[in-house]
């Protein structure tokens, strides 16, 4: 079975909710974040971009070419260091999503959505990746209710 539908039969719903906060993310004009798991063994990411065992992918429809959110994975190919490399994420080693400009966005844990004790922001483990990005930007989380 795939991650969509893991033994018990009912889909998971982690990838419905991360194509929800990405598409409301772009309709508010927000930059889209991917909070990824790099030590998967399936993830395909650029090691060079690796911070303790994470990576930040921008998933803005400027920074990825061919993006696709799938119930198994996403996929897309972006530019790294002027590099064109192909990413394909487990939809398991997704972690969370956040827009860059606000901090919020939803992390996500073995059984699903997760959120953060009210008032207590989550910080993203390393800077964002992509075009726009800067080491000195950081971002914080928000509980989206």
């Amino acid at each position: 079975m795939t991650e969509a539908t893991p033994a018990g039969g009912t889909p998971s719903r982690r990838p419905y909710l991360l194509r929800a906060m990405h598409e409301w993310m772009i309709d508010a004009g927000y930059t889209p974040h991917l909070i990824v798991d790099a030590t998967h063994p399936d993830a395909q990411v650029p090691a060079a971009y690796v911070k303790d065992g994470k990576i930040v992918l921008n998933v803005s429809m400027s920074a990825t070419q061919r993006l696709q959110l799938q119930n198994h994975c996403v996929e897309f190919d972006a530019r790294f260091g002027g590099i064109v490399h192909h990413v394909h994420v487990p939809m398991n080693a997704v972690l969370g999503i956040y827009a860059r400009e606000t901090g919020e966005g939803m992390v996500f844990n073995e059984s699903g959505p997760e959120a953060p004790p009210p008032g207590e922001p989550v910080t993203p483990p390393a800077a964002p990746v992509g075009p726009d990005s800067a080491e000195s930007r950081r971002a914080r989380f928000k509980v989206v209710k």
